[in-house]
């Protein structure tokens, strides 16, 4: 049996080094992320920097996504950007999502009772992305679309999904980031973290007072599963210019954790706020 054969039937088999990874699909992921990620457009030896491949394997890449329509070349230039195709794969995420579908009512809801920012996200290692948002036109972070990323530690969804996770496996999580101050309000100190995701799992919500934007205040419940275990969260964000901390946590803490909780057992919706 060749080499060929051997790593095929490994491949069919889910045994050997690589499982079922396919290395080619993989690599072009590598080169898709790297110039989707880039601040500009980017030129094949920087393709090629970035992701550690020689140079004809990255001009293979590039054309093979290139004839795909994922990538474009920029004002014809001899860099590269992502092409609009790009975003047909979030539209299929977002239609095809069931989680999305079951939590809309109770976002739409808070939003039109709160009239403030309302925000979908899930945890995905150590950061929480946004899912689904319906921005208020108070709306402070202009620059959060949906699929923005943020550190889990330093955002109220993240607290508050990390409050319904197991001790061992926020122990894993907080050691997995990187636990850096984006403002001065920001929450980095571990025995600080830990607590306050005790404070949160106790009150059934979590907030992030200006901590990773300055201005913003968010308060945030988790939607969790019939386990118990979170599958999402709920936050409505508010600006520090019309808010305390104090009377955003008093008005939003109470409608944003009911609305958390009907999207968990998928109620119809009530009114939020009285």
């Amino acid at each position: 049996m060749s080499k060929s054969e051997r790593d095929d039937e490994e491949a069919a088999s889910g045994s050997g080094p690589g499982l079922l990874m396919v290395q080619s699909v993989e690599k072009a992921f590598s080169v898709l992320n790297v110039i989707g990620s880039a601040q500009g457009p980017m030129s094949l030896a920087q393709v090629t920097a970035a992701t550690g491949m020689g140079k004809s394997a990255a001009q293979r890449f590039i054309h093979t996504l290139a004839t795909l329509g994922y990538i474009e070349r920029y004002q014809n230039t001899p860099t590269w950007v992502l092409s609009v195709k790009v975003l047909e794969l979030s539209n299929y995420y977002i239609n095809s999502s069931d989680f999305i579908k079951r939590a809309q009512p109770y976002l739409v809801h808070l939003s039109k009772e709160t009239e403030e920012t309302v925000n979908l996200t899930v945890l995905d290692g150590t950061e929480i992305v946004f899912i689904s948002r319906y921005p208020s036109r108070h709306v402070l972070a202009t620059d959060v679309v949906i699929g923005t990323r943020m550190p889990a530690y330093c955002s109220a969804p993240g607290i508050a999904m990390m409050a319904r996770l197991d001790e061992g496996e926020v122990e894993r999580l907080l050691a997995a980031s990187e636990l850096t101050a984006y403002t001065p309000s920001t929450t980095c100190a571990l025995p600080a973290l830990r607590e306050k995701i005790r404070l949160s799992a106790a009150r059934g919500y979590a907030t992030a007072f200006e901590e990773y934007y300055l201005g913003d205040l968010s308060i945030a419940a988790p939607i969790v599963d019939n386990a118990g275990r979170p599958v999402g969260a709920i936050n409505v964000a508010v600006s520090r210019a019309r808010y305390t901390p104090e009377e955003a946590e008093a008005r939003f803490a109470g409608p944003v954790v009911a609305a958390a909780q009907a999207a968990s057992h998928h109620r119809v919706p009530t009114r939020l706020l009285a």
